[in-house]
């Protein structure tokens, strides 16, 4: 199974509870971008490893994440 998993970057404070939730170890802070509120958004490095759980979304505070499975 694969699955697509998106984050409304706009809306993340950068809690980093997503990252301590995965199984595979693959959603990090995207060292990279700083959103408008002047956090670090979390996204997936490696998109094709992630297996739909849903851990991300579930204890997401805000419900910026969003798990597509196909």
């Amino acid at each position: 199974m694969s699955a697509k998993v998106t984050f409304n970057t706009d809306r993340c404070k950068g809690c980093e509870l997503c990252t301590t939730v995965c199984p595979k170890h693959i959603v990090v802070m995207d060292a990279n971008v700083v959103n408008h509120k002047g956090y670090h958004p979390a996204t997936v490095k490696e998109m094709e490893l992630c297996i739909g759980c849903a851990s991300c979304a579930r204890i997401c505070p805000d419900s910026v994440i969003t798990v597509e499975k196909f």
